[in-house]
């Protein structure tokens, strides 16, 4: 048995959270958002994705943000998209630097960690 890839990361919102889902992860981070499956949509939630990339947010009735574990997000202009999410009313943090990246934190419109990084040009 071998584990080929990773299918998915799943963050939990609140109840009714769907459209502040929608504005952040397909307005200001660009991912599609997706049509759940219909035996899945009652549950509500919403799924995003870009490529092989896919980020699943299922409502968790006693929701707690991820403020630790976290999805890190390779992205292609890293200061626009930290200048546009700041713009938007959102905290960009930096942290310890990491070699090979440039990276920043931010929180979901629910508290979730959300880490985005850029390879650094060698």
């Amino acid at each position: 048995m071998t584990i080929l890839a990773l299918d998915h990361v799943q963050l939990a919102m609140p109840a009714g959270g769907e459209d502040d889902a929608r504005r952040f992860y397909a307005g200001l981070l660009g991912l599609a958002e997706v049509a759940k499956p219909a035996n899945l949509a009652k549950r509500g939630g919403c799924w995003f994705e870009s490529g092989p990339v896919r980020i699943h947010l299922g409502v968790e009735a006693d929701f707690r943000p991820a403020r630790k574990a976290h999805p890190a997000l390779l992205v292609s202009d890293l200061p626009e998209l930290a200048d546009r999410l700041r713009a938007s009313g959102f905290t960009v943090r930096i942290d310890e630097p990491l070699e090979g990246y440039d990276r920043v934190y931010v929180s979901d419109p629910f508290g979730n960690r959300i880490e985005l990084m850029q390879r650094l040009q060698s």
